[in-house]
């Protein structure tokens, strides 16, 4: 089979005006965290607000009526969601001894930016129906040493964000938000980035918003805003465009910190994808909407609505999806069986997520076994993420549909 004849899992949609925009940094001063890098902070952090439902008061409730124009969060560009994360937790002084509450289905690299700090995540299970952090198992492990706790945005879909918020207030813990997912999400009224102390961004390779890897942190903590500024930057006090735009200004290194900075190539990329990427979305969610009416022409009476625990075979969703994935959960049973069936027709697949305290290293280093969180465990061992992007034609998702379909029946 020609790579012609595949349906990609995956395919970028960087076009010209990103080519020339990138081509553009070549010849200016700066190629790292320089004009470009905070002309993208700026704009993202403007992008955060400018739903118009997007009118969560101080105090977190929906204050109603026409949206006021709110104060963009300050936004750090870093050279990964990963490290992001790691600086984000850093900042809020995260070391041995803490620990932080976080959930299964996510890449490990949400659990692994707590435990290279020393500290422990603590796995809690998810809801059923959408693989989201489930508030009350959150608050069932809240102890003495919990420092705050770290919610994943799954699939594009914002966890219940009030509900964690005031679990947070009432104890007296931080929350960052893991919103690799998406920038363009919604639920409740609520934003990414609202309700949380810092929200952490992926731009990685395969991401709505992309520049191959890359990664940003909001907030509307200034404070926390400054120190995230140091800690990518080595813990310096005065970045290089700081010190060689003009008369050479001597800095200092104040704290021990890492080289996590988003560069301006990266930034370069990223800028004119943010004007089009609620329109991506959109095609995103009729993509996602023709699927479904497929799927359940194809498919749908042939399997339960839920299993016994009550996870369905297509996710529910909450509020306004940024739709950066898009998963079917066939019986355990089948599901690697339809990997290959679906491999050998030409349809990229992946798996997002298997329960990550079923991996090697953090089964070993968490000591979780199999049924300590048996929803998680369920979901990921029934998940298969299609194709979804804005170019994958209709003829494309008709032939996805087509071997998911045919995989399933020779699957049961």
């Amino acid at each position: 089979m020609s790579a012609s004849d595949r349906v990609e899992f995956y395919r970028h949609q960087l076009g010209q005006e990103e080519a020339e925009s990138w081509r553009g940094v070549l010849d200016t001063l700066f190629l790292t965290l320089g004009p470009q890098v905070a002309a993208f902070e700026k704009e993202l952090g403007e992008y955060l607000v400018r739903s118009p439902s997007a009118r969560v008061g101080g105090d977190g409730r929906d204050e109603g009526g026409p949206a006021p124009l709110r104060q963009p969060p300050q936004v750090v560009g870093t050279s990964c969601c990963s490290m992001g994360l790691l600086v984000s937790l850093r900042a809020l002084d995260v070391g041995p001894g803490d620990e932080v509450i976080t959930t299964p289905m996510t890449f490990a690299a949400t659990s692994n930016a707590v435990l290279h700090l020393g500290a422990t995540p603590v796995l809690v299970d998810v809801e059923p129906t959408t693989g989201l952090i489930d508030p009350r198992a959150i608050e069932a492990a809240i102890g003495p040493k919990t420092k705050g706790i770290l919610p994943v945005h799954l699939y594009g879909q914002l966890a219940d964000m009030r509900a964690i918020r005031e679990l947070a207030d009432r104890h007296d813990l931080f929350v960052v938000e893991d919103s690799a997912h998406g920038i363009e999400m919604e639920r409740d009224g609520v934003r990414p980035g609202d309700l949380g102390d810092a929200v952490v961004f992926s731009f990685y390779a395969t991401k709505n918003l992309t520049s191959g890897d890359g990664g940003a942190v909001a907030t509307r903590r200034p404070e926390l805003a400054d120190r995230l500024r140091r800690l990518r930057n080595h813990g310096v006090s005065k970045a290089a465009a700081d010190r060689h735009g003009g008369i050479y200004q001597h800095w200092d290194l104040v704290e021990l910190g890492y080289k996590a900075n988003l560069t301006d190539l990266d930034a370069a990329l990223l800028r004119p994808q943010l004007p089009r990427a609620d329109q991506k979305r959109d095609a995103r969610q009729r993509i996602v909407e023709r699927y479904e009416k497929r799927l359940r022409e194809a498919i749908g009476s042939r399997v339960p609505t839920t299993s016994r625990r009550g996870v369905p075979w297509l996710v529910e969703r909450r509020g306004k999806s940024s739709h950066h994935l898009f998963t079917i959960q066939p019986p355990a049973a089948i599901r690697d069986e339809m990997l290959v069936s679906l491999g050998k027709a030409g349809i990229g697949t992946a798996v997002n997520y298997r329960a990550i305290h079923t991996l090697t290293y953090l089964k070993e280093r968490l000591g979780l076994q199999r049924g300590a969180l048996p929803i998680a465990e369920e979901i990921g061992d029934r998940t298969i993420s299609l194709p979804l992007y804005p170019t994958l034609s209709e003829s494309e998702q008709d032939r996805v549909v087509e071997a998911v379909a045919k995989a399933w029946r020779e699957g049961t």
